[in-house]
């Protein structure tokens, strides 16, 4: 049985575009560079939706203008975008026990749940959820 898809959090995907990988744990970063080599990583759709977001109210910078930064940061081969289905849209408003109501995050767990995927992500929440076996979490 091979592991499992490794879904990025917003602030991952935003890590490794920057090159700043001292953020991630050693696990972190070792399951990371593993789901890359076996193409097993995968991105929600719902993140260029937050990049963009955050980028257009100067939360963040990006190195370029953001639909390119996007469109380079996606031309990575060992990325999967995992798009967002009409199914992982209603999950997200029916996720198990208690999540915050942050539709970015409430939209990545239920495409952590419907693709099986561990989620790596430093949001402590997030981490809880996991804790709570709602779904499977890695710190990254």
């Amino acid at each position: 049985m091979s592991d499992p898809p490794l879904l990025l959090d917003t602030h991952c995907w935003l890590w490794i575009e920057g090159g700043i990988t001292n953020r991630f744990s050693i696990a972190g970063l070792t399951a990371l560079r593993r789901a890359a080599r076996e193409g097993r990583l995968l991105l929600s759709v719902i993140s260029v939706w937050e990049v963009a977001l955050l980028e257009a109210k100067g939360r963040i910078s990006l190195q370029m203008e953001c639909t390119a930064w996007v469109r380079n940061a996606l031309a990575n081969p060992a990325l999967t975008l995992a798009p967002l289905t009409p199914e992982i849209a209603i999950q997200s408003t029916r996720l198990p026990g208690t999540l915050h109501g942050d539709p970015a995050d409430r939209l990545i767990v239920a495409t952590a749940r419907a693709h099986g995927a561990t989620l790596l992500t430093k949001d402590d929440k997030l981490l809880g959820y996991g804790r709570a076996r709602h779904i499977t979490t890695l710190s990254a």
